[in-house]
This record gives structure tokens, C-alpha cells and sequence, in this order.
């Protein structure tokens, strides 16, 4: 299913976790029920769209260190 989602005015942010080395996510917050997320090098490009509750998934992980190296 594909659903044609307005980006034109989201207001991105850098993610937090986001070293600073120039490889950065950033994710648009007001969307109902979604999380938009693009690449900070390349702004005008495609955004992937995620189920807000998959997106708030996958920060839990990262925050509790589910993704580090062991």
C-alpha cells in the first residue's frame, strides 16, 4: 500500500546519537502514526516513512545497546 505523505514543511532534526562526522539520520516529529527519516547528506532526497511504534522500537534498542558490538 502506498500513502503519498506531504514533506514539504517538516521541520528535520539531527538524531541525537548522530556523531557528527557527517553521518546523520534526521527524523521529522508531527506526524500522526508515522516517522519520517532521511539522510542528512542528502536533504532533497527520498525519506523512508516508519510506523511510529517500529521507530520508537528500534530507539528503545539503540538506547539499551541491543545493536552494540560484544
Amino acid at each position: 500500500m502506498k500513502v503519498h505523505l506531504d514533506l514539504s514543511d517538516a521541520r528535520w532534526r539531527k538524531s541525537s546519537y548522530s556523531g557528527g562526522g557527517g553521518e546523520c539520520i534526521e527524523v521529522a516529529d508531527g506526524f500522526t502514526g508515522v516517522t519520517p527519516v532521511r539522510d542528512s547528506k542528502d536533504p532533497h532526497g527520498p525519506a523512508l516513512v516508519f510506523p511510529a511504534a517500529a521507530w520508537q522500537s528500534f530507539v528503545t534498542a539503540v538506547r539499551t545497546g541491543e545493536f552494540d558490538a560484544r
